[in-house]
C-alpha cells in the first residue's frame, strides 16, 4: 500500500535487458520534502530504478505513480516535459556543458523554459551563491575541480523549482571533504524547497545524509524503515 502523501512511487517493477534481470518486483516511495537513499552493490539494480522513476527508461512491468498520474499513461513528449520542469537532475560526473559558463550552465534548464537570459541568469546566480560557487559564473566546467562542478550541477538542479531531485552517485567522483560538502548543500537546498530527493549511492556516508534507506540487491528493494 502506498503511504498517504506520497509524491512518487512505484509498485511491482520488472525490467530486464536480455536474460538480465535489472529489477524483479521492486517497490518505492517518497514525500515531498523527504532524501531516500538507494543503496546497493554495483548491478542490484539501482540505477535501473532511478530511471524508471524519472521516466527515462519504460519499465517491462509494474507502475511508477507521480503526483496520482501513471508515467506510463504519458506519451513521450509529456515525460520529457516532466524532466524539464517537475525532475532535476545530479550524475557522478556532473555532466556540465563545456562550451558554456558556468552561470549558463545553471540557467540552461530555465533558458530551455522560455525564461528571458537575463532573468534566468540573475537566478541561476541566486542558487550559485547557495551553493558557495558564485564567483565560478565566468568560468566554463574546464576550468574548474571537480567538488566546484558538482555544485554548479546541483544548483542547475535546483534552479527550475523541481519536486523531485534524482541524485545518481552525486559524490562517486569526489575525494571526501567535498563530497560531504555537496551533500550538505544538496540536502539543504532540496529541503528548504519542499523537494523530494531520489539518492542512488553505494556508500554509507552519503546515505547518512537520508531520512530513509531502500536497500537494492538482485533487482529487490527492501525499505530499511519498514523491516523489524
Amino acid at each position: 500500500m502506498t503511504p498517504a502523501g506520497t509524491l512518487l512511487s512505484a509498485a511491482g517493477l520488472h525490467k530486464a535487458y536480455g536474460s538480465t534481470k535489472a529489477l524483479d518486483g521492486a517497490e518505492f516511495s517518497i514525500h515531498p520534502g523527504e532524501v531516500v537513499a538507494v543503496m546497493g552493490p554495483s548491478g542490484s539494480g539501482k540505477s535501473t530504478l532511478l530511471h524508471c522513476l524519472a521516466g527515462i527508461v519504460t519499465p517491462d512491468s509494474g507502475s511508477v505513480t507521480y503526483a496520482g498520474r501513471e508515467l506510463s499513461s504519458m506519451d513521450d513528449a509529456e515525460r520529457s516535459a516532466l524532466r524539464r520542469g517537475e525532475f532535476g537532475f545530479v550524475f557522478q560526473f556532473g555532466q556540465l556543458v563545456p562550451e558554456l559558463t558556468c552561470v549558463e550552465n545553471v540557467a540552461l534548464p530555465l533558458r530551455l523554459a522560455g525564461t528571458r537570459r537575463k532573468e534566468a541568469e540573475r537566478t541561476a546566480l541566486r542558487w550559485m551563491e547557495r551553493l558557495q560557487v558564485e564567483d565560478l559564473g565566468a568560468k566554463r566546467p574546464g576550468e574548474i575541480s571537480g567538488g566546484q562542478g558538482q555544485r554548479v550541477a546541483v544548483a542547475r538542479a535546483l534552479v527550475g523549482g523541481p519536486r523531485v531531485i534524482f541524485a545518481d552517485e552525486p559524490t562517486g567522483a569526489l575525494d571526501s571533504l567535498n563530497g560531504e560538502l555537496v551533500m550538505q548543500l544538496l540536502t539543504e537546498a532540496a529541503r528548504s524547497a519542499n523537494a523530494a530527493v531520489v539518492l542512488v549511492t553505494h556508500e554509507t556516508r552519503v546515505a547518512a545524509y537520508s531520512d530513509r534507506e531502500i536497500v537494492m540487491r538482485d533487482g529487490r528493494s527492501r525499505d530499511m524503515e519498514r523491516i523489524v
